[in-house]
């Protein structure tokens, strides 16, 4: 069942996320790049525009799955974003660090995507629009064996899967 204050925060989210991006032009043509439209902007709705406007991935403590406070920002964010491109579909990607079984990282990664797509859910983003995928520990992103390199590899990304601007 929603909340009845549910619309209000959605609301709140949106027009956020609408004055962040409007804060956050800048013009991008000395620094086209192959994702860029021919003009060296972002195209709207594609994965490069939810990296930069509103960030693809939220980050978890050592053998955690719950949220924090800057990762809920982070998904808030990121739904309104979603309600701006209604034919979008996502997959939320689970990612853990090197320590542990294959097997625990593989479970560990899908509470990771499942936490996150389900407080997108909360936030009214269709679930049906949103898939998980846990890929445990077999995608880092850091391969040093050190806290630093396990931070950035505890994550959920959120990846446009689906009906991308071209």
């Amino acid at each position: 069942m929603k909340s009845p204050n549910a619309g209000l925060r959605f609301a709140a989210v949106a027009a956020a996320f609408l004055m962040l991006a409007a804060c956050s032009s800048t013009d991008d043509s000395a620094n086209a790049n192959p994702s860029s439209s021919s003009s060296g902007q972002i195209t709207p709705g594609s994965q490069e525009d939810l990296v930069a406007n509103v960030g693809d991935r939220v980050f978890f403590d050592t053998d955690q799955s719950s949220l924090s406070d800057e990762a809920r920002a982070t998904l808030q964010r990121q739904a309104a974003w979603m309600q701006l491109y209604p034919n979008l579909t996502f997959t939320v990607e689970g990612h853990a660090d090197e320590r542990g079984t294959r097997e625990y990282n593989l479970a560990l990664g899908g509470r990771r995507a499942n936490s996150a797509k389900d407080y997108l859910v909360s936030l009214g983003v269709d679930g049906g629009r949103l898939n998980t995928v846990s890929y445990g520990k077999e995608r880092p992103v850091c391969l040093d064996s050190n806290e630093n390199c396990w931070a950035q590899n505890r994550r959920a990304v959120t990846v446009v899967a689906s009906g991308a601007a071209s």
